[in-house]
């Protein structure tokens, strides 16, 4: 993949494109992960970790909570460009997130995403991306979503 430098507006505009790139590595989503992801925020409800009543439930299986999944796009490494020379990069929000379809536990996802928009910011450079989420061998995605972050250049001391 090229790189491109954060500040280089015109060479990231360039790399807006209506297609989606190249799929991610899959990442299996475990009954483990669910569990310590409950753990955390607090949210157990039934559907993500009684095994049994959700056999017999909508989703005949445990699900992943939404925000897990979400939560798994750093370890996914999708990008549509590799932006080089920044300080650092911030999320900075969400245009759009829609949890469109389930994650069984024990299902792999994989991500790809396009980049949508390239904007000079006073404090550095913002990107808009499109990603999404499919369990693997899914058409339907699992999770779409519209980030924003924002590069900020190197902080010279």
């Amino acid at each position: 993949m090229e790189e491109i430098r954060f500040d280089d507006i015109e060479g990231l505009r360039k790399k807006i494109q209506d297609g989606f790139g190249p799929w991610s590595e899959p990442i299996q989503v475990t009954q483990e992960m669910i569990n310590r992801f409950a753990d955390v925020t607090g949210d157990h409800q039934w559907i993500h970790l009684d095994v049994d009543r959700a056999k017999k439930g909508p989703f005949g299986s445990t699900i992943a909570h939404g925000f897990l999944t979400l939560s798994l796009l750093p370890a996914l490494r999708v990008q549509a460009a590799r932006v080089v020379g920044q300080g650092s990069a911030i999320n900075y929000g969400a245009e759009k997130l829609r949890f469109v379809s389930p994650v069984p536990a024990g299902s792999s996802v994989h991500a790809r995403s396009r980049l949508l928009a390239a904007e000079a910011k006073p404090k550095g450079t913002q990107l808009t991306q499109e990603v999404h989420i499919h369990v693997v061998g899914n058409d339907r995605p699992a999770l779409t979503y519209e980030s924003l972050t924002l590069f900020h250049p190197k902080v010279q001391r």
